[in-house]
């Protein structure tokens, strides 16, 4: 499976804040829409960066309350790690595992697709396993 099968059944809505938010501002994002974290673009829609409820806590931690207002730009994670809607499951499994990473943007073409997390990629892969067992059993009850 590719993660074009993903953003195809789960699809690709993407929730952002631009680069001049706040932290309290995208916190109540991440609540309302209960996310995990949230994609954070430049004026003209390019994505700098990639806010999430670990960035904000750590903020919390350091900061304190104040962490609220300040900007998204100061906790947010610059180095974001994109994937490809070609890209096979397992492949993303492991760079997310070895990356630390729960979010995935979805580009193509410097134009983004969608966003899948970790819990769409174990949630299909669960569904593929299972389809896989169904059809060995199938495939054993007929024999």
């Amino acid at each position: 499976m590719h993660v074009e099968r993903i953003l195809a059944l789960k699809g690709n809505d993407v929730i952002s804040v631009t680069i001049n938010e706040t932290i309290g501002l995208a916190a109540s994002i991440l609540s309302e829409n209960r996310i995990g974290a949230i994609l954070v673009r430049d004026e003209d829609g390019f994505v700098r960066g990639v806010l999430s409820e670990r960035d904000i806590v750590r903020g919390l931690a350091d900061m304190g309350p104040r962490c609220l207002e300040t900007g998204v730009a100061e906790l947010m994670t610059r180095d974001v790690v994109f994937c490809a809607p070609g890209d096979d499951i397992d492949t993303i499994m492991a760079v997310m595992t070895e990356r630390r990473i729960r979010h995935l943007p979805v580009m193509r073409d410097n134009q983004l697709l969608g966003i899948i997390s970790i819990g769409d990629v174990v949630k299909f892969r669960i569904e593929e396993i299972e389809t896989e067992a169904a059809a060995m059993r199938q495939y054993i009850a007929t024999a």
